[in-house]
């Protein structure tokens, strides 16, 4: 039996390995998308299989987010007599930080998970080494399309998400805890700042969108060729997506205080 030492050690050269082979993957995804055929149609097909169909669940988790931030921030700052700032509590906390990690999180488990289980099955149904047999480059016509479109609907999803939980906390405030709709718009339009709140909240969704793309199909398209390998690969992917939007949205933060 190993060692805990070998163990170890074989666990770090797995790591690093699967560091190495994203790295290469995403190289090749790189070099796709400047290399023609565009494969415009399929890339509109992914928007609306990634973009559209997540749209209600998004609204939908953006209003009841910003249903409870409007709730708790009123409470909260109730206690020092700050009741007319809940706008800018709601509007700050949903564009710098809320929006864009809620938006991806989401993403990650529905489209992310749907798009590694399609590439896993792929490569079970030996769909991707016909491409090949055929001289059509898998990464190309079956990659390129959906980390594109993830890169493309994250940042207008997230829109959508601030917006939703900016309305919703203006239904708590204004509709059920009776405060002023003039207190919350202005506080909305006084504290955020484009060039500050919203370019960042758009730098962020871009990352998190081009991450979750380049995870979930790196994870389907290295996926085993068994059911076990799907299973694998689509939890995989929701997890390394998660865990990485939440590291990286740390690291952004720390760096550039966005």
């Amino acid at each position: 039996m190993p060692g805990p030492v070998s163990q170890l050690g074989s666990r770090f050269i797995r790591f690093v390995g699967g560091l190495g082979g994203m790295a290469r993957f995403t190289v090749s995804v790189a070099r796709a998308s400047v290399t023609p055929p565009l494969r415009l149609s399929e890339y509109l097909r992914e928007l609306y299989k990634l973009g559209v169909l997540s749209l209600v669940i998004v609204c939908v988790s953006g209003i009841a987010v910003g249903m409870v931030l409007g709730l708790q921030g009123f409470h909260t700052l109730s206690r020092f007599g700050a009741e007319h700032s809940v706008g800018e509590l709601v509007g700050l906390s949903l564009i710098r930080e809320l929006g864009p990690v809620l938006t991806a999180l989401l993403l990650a488990g529905s489209a992310g998970s749907a798009t590694a289980a399609e590439i896993a099955s792929m490569v079970v149904t030996q769909q991707l080494d016909g491409l090949r047999m055929l001289s059509i480059d898998p990464v190309s016509f079956a990659i390129k399309p959906k980390a594109a479109a993830m890169l493309t609907v994250t940042p207008m999803l997230t829109a959508m998400f601030i917006i939703c939980g900016i309305y919703g906390g203006y239904l708590v405030d204004v509709g059920i805890l009776k405060g002023d709709p003039g207190s919350y718009m202005a506080g909305l339009h006084s504290a955020i700042s484009f060039q500050v709140d919203i370019a960042c909240c758009l730098l962020k969704s871009m990352i998190f969108g081009a991450m979750l793309g380049l995870v979930a199909t790196y994870r389907g398209y290295t996926s085993e060729p068994t059911a076990e390998g799907v299973s694998a690969a689509t939890t995989s992917a929701v997890v390394i997506a998660s865990v990485g939007v939440l590291l990286c949205d740390y690291i952004i933060t720390a760096l550039w205080g966005i």
